[in-house]
């Protein structure tokens, strides 16, 4: 007689708890329930005895100590800063959506990038003036793109800046898996991966070892040429080291998505720094059937006993 499956509840924390609740429940997984709200007092007073949790960090941290029967959270985001800070619980697995960013990333870092090389902002205030500009223009082809993280998003980068044609350096923590990484630095190798440098993308998570990584001492190794793109967290660029750097034109240019406070003060020197590009933590926004098809996969793996996809290392922080 076939052994009937352990029944498990799910708790959908989410400002998209209606999408996901759709996408999951249309997948009729084997001995699953599920409860979907937006509001955490109304989740832990519904789904105090769930034992799986899904969600926004942000929310789950909310409520994560308060379930007794937590064995696995699966969250929406690719950091998980919320649920590493003191005080929250570490006894149970916690995945995170790593892999689900690096096309969007992608698309977003080589925009603006092309957006240098081709000149075009100042093409577009030739339009304007109604003048005619024919002067020449850069080329992705045979630049230097400085990894400052090789996870799946870096590894993202580097497939597409070879598409470009571009030379790719990664530094990393000690990895050397992505084969379109042309070479690696380590350690205290930071101020040789920094030199000769014309573009630097930073997709690191925000740990206590990444925090400041990129400071006075980083930004003066790079060349005046390079540009920063900075789309993993806030916490890796010191911003008063940074706003410096591009007033004295020490550095090219910036492009931030992410900060130290979010959303950024309408009074912060960033906003009129020279040479400078914000948007607003919008560089990769969630797509949710992405992000409910890992669910349901590292839920079939939950059931069967196996490894989940993207566990984080709680003493890493990813």
């Amino acid at each position: 007689m076939a052994t009937q499956p352990r029944h498990h509840q799910l708790l959908i924390l989410s400002q998209h708890f209606e999408t996901y609740q759709s996408l999951i429940s249309h997948e009729k997984l084997p001995g699953l329930s599920l409860l979907a709200f937006h509001d955490p007092d109304q989740a832990i007073r519904a789904g105090a005895d769930c034992d799986l949790l899904f969600g926004e960090p942000a929310l789950v941290s909310q409520i994560l100590n308060q379930l007794p029967n937590l064995a696995w959270v699966q969250t929406t985001w690719a950091g998980v800063d919320p649920l590493l800070a003191a005080g929250m619980r570490k006894d149970y697995r916690l995945t995170n959506a790593r892999n689900v960013y690096g096309e969007m990333i992608s698309q977003y870092v080589f925009g603006y990038l092309l957006m240098v090389e081709r000149r075009i902002l100042a093409r577009w205030q030739a339009q304007q003036e109604r003048r005619w500009d024919d002067s020449g223009h850069g080329n992705l082809k045979g630049k230097l793109i400085g990894l400052l993280g090789v996870g799946t998003i870096g590894s993202h980068l580097a497939a597409t800046a070879h598409h470009f044609g571009m030379q790719v350096h990664g530094y990393t923590r000690q990895s050397e898996t992505c084969p379109d990484v042309d070479e690696y630095f380590h350690g205290a190798e930071l101020s040789r991966f920094a030199a000769d440098l014309d573009y630097l993308a930073c997709t690191l998570p925000g740990t206590t070892a990444t925090r400041g990584l990129v400071n006075a001492n980083f930004l003066a190794a790079l060349p005046k040429k390079a540009w920063l793109v900075n789309t993993g967290r806030g916490s890796t660029v010191n911003e008063t080291d940074l706003v410096e750097a591009l007033r004295r034109g020490s550095l090219a240019g910036a492009v931030l998505d992410v900060f130290a406070e979010e959303p950024l003060p309408p009074d912060h020197p960033l906003w009129s720094t020279p040479n400078t590009f914000i948007t607003f933590h919008s560089a990769a926004r969630n797509y949710p059937p992405d992000i409910a098809a890992l669910f349901v996969e590292n839920y079939r793996l939950f059931i069967q006993g196996k490894p989940l996809l993207h566990q984080v290392d709680f003493e890493l922080g990813y």
